[in-house]
C-alpha cells in the first residue's frame, strides 16, 4: 500500500480519478492571475542573493488573456475538486486580492447556495506596502462544505494559539491540582473550565503562520519552488479539517507541502500538478519524507 498518489498532468484530468466523495479535505492554492512568471531558486542559489531566484528555471506563467479567460480555466476544475469532497468534508480555495472575489462569485453561481462555510484571512508577513492606497498584505482562503456536519477539529494543538498576556493576568488566575492555571465561565446554567495551557481555539484570521518559513534557504522545508506555502499553515489546516486515515487532495501541489505535512500527520494523499518543476520538488521531497506513493498518468 503507498501512502499517497502524485499525477503529474492537469488537474481537470487528474481530478477525475479521485472516487466521488472520497476527500475530506481539498486544498486548492491555484495561480492567483498576478499577471506574471514564478522561477524557481537554482540550487546552486547563495543564501541571501535574493536576485538568484529570478536566474533560476520557471515554475510556472500565471499570465491570461483577461480574468474572463482566468476564470473559464479555474473554476471547472473546482468544480470536479468540489465534487470529490466527502459529505463531511471541505474545500479551501487559496487566493488573493487578483481574482479572489471574481471567483467567490462565479462558484456562488455553481455550488449550492449553502455550501459556502467562510473565509480564513491569511497574512503571510510580508510587510508589503503600498503609497497609492489600500495595500495587499493577507491572502484570503474560502472555504466550501457539502454539510453542516463537516469535519472541525477546533481542539486539535495545530489549531490553538496562546492566550494574550492581558487574558492570561486577568482571567486565568486558580489553580487546579495539578497546578494548571484555569478560568471558569458560567453561561446560562452551565460552567465552562478553560485551561490556560490549552491555548484559545484559533479565529479567521491567522498571523503566525509566515511565509517566511517555507521561502528563505535557512529553513530546512524550503524547496527554492516559488509561491511555497509554509507547512505550519498547511498542519494547522490539514488538523482541523480531518482525521487520521483520511484523503487529503491538492489538485495543484507545487512544492509539495500538503503532501508532505499529511503523510506526516497520519493522512492518506492524492496530489497533482501540471509542471516539471514541481514534478521533480514532490519526487524529491516526499522521497526525503521516507513515504511511498503511487504515480498515475
Amino acid at each position: 500500500m503507498s501512502d499517497g498518489t502524485f499525477v503529474r498532468g492537469d488537474a481537470l484530468g487528474a481530478l477525475a480519478q479521485v472516487d466521488e466523495g472520497s476527500a475530506k479535505l481539498v486544498y486548492a492554492d491555484p495561480p492567483f492571475a498576478v499577471k506574471k512568471g514564478f522561477h524557481a531558486r537554482p540550487e546552486a542559489a547563495h543564501e541571501g542573493d535574493v536576485r538568484e531566484r529570478a536566474k533560476g528555471p520557471r515554475a510556472y506563467d500565471d499570465t491570461w488573456p483577461s480574468l474572463s479567460a482566468y476564470l473559464a480555466w479555474l473554476v471547472p476544475r473546482l468544480t470536479l475538486a468540489f465534487r470529490a469532497v466527502h459529505e463531511r468534508g471541505t474545500m479551501w480555495v487559496h487566493l488573493d486580492h487578483h481574482a479572489v472575489r471574481e471567483v467567490q462569485h462565479a462558484l456562488a453561481t455553481t455550488f449550492p447556495r449553502d455550501a459556502f462555510a467562510g473565509e480564513i484571512v491569511w497574512v503571510p508577513g510580508n510587510g508589503k506596502k503600498s503609497k497609492r492606497g489600500v495595500p495587499h498584505a493577507h491572502q484570503t482562503i474560502l472555504v466550501y462544505k457539502k454539510s453542516d456536519d463537516h469535519v472541525w477539529n477546533e481542539k486539535a494543538k495545530e489549531a490553538r494559539v496562546p492566550y494574550a498576556d492581558t487574558s492570561l493576568s486577568m482571567h486565568f488566575t486558580r489553580k487546579d491540582e495539578a497546578g494548571r492555571a484555569y478560568r471558569d465561565r458560567t453561561v446560562g446554567k452551565k460552567t465552562y473550565r478553560y485551561y490556560a495551557d490549552d491555548g484559545r481555539a484559533v479565529g479567521s484570521v491567522w498571523t503566525d503562520c509566515p511565509a517566511m518559513l517555507a521561502n528563505t534557504p535557512l529553513r530546512a522545508e524550503t524547496t527554492g519552488y516559488p509561491t511555497q506555502k509554509p507547512e505550519k499553515l498547511l498542519a494547522r489546516i490539514v488538523a482541523l479539517a480531518t482525521d487520521a486515515g483520511d484523503l487529503v487532495v491538492d489538485p495543484f501541489c507545487g512544492s509539495g507541502t500538503t503532501l508532505a505535512v499529511a503523510h506526516a500527520m497520519g493522512r492518506r494523499f492524492f496530489g497533482s500538478d501540471i509542471g516539471e518543476i514541481a514534478e521533480r520538488t514532490v519526487r524529491a521531497r516526499l522521497a526525503g519524507a521516507d513515504t511511498t506513493f503511487a504515480t498515475a498518468p
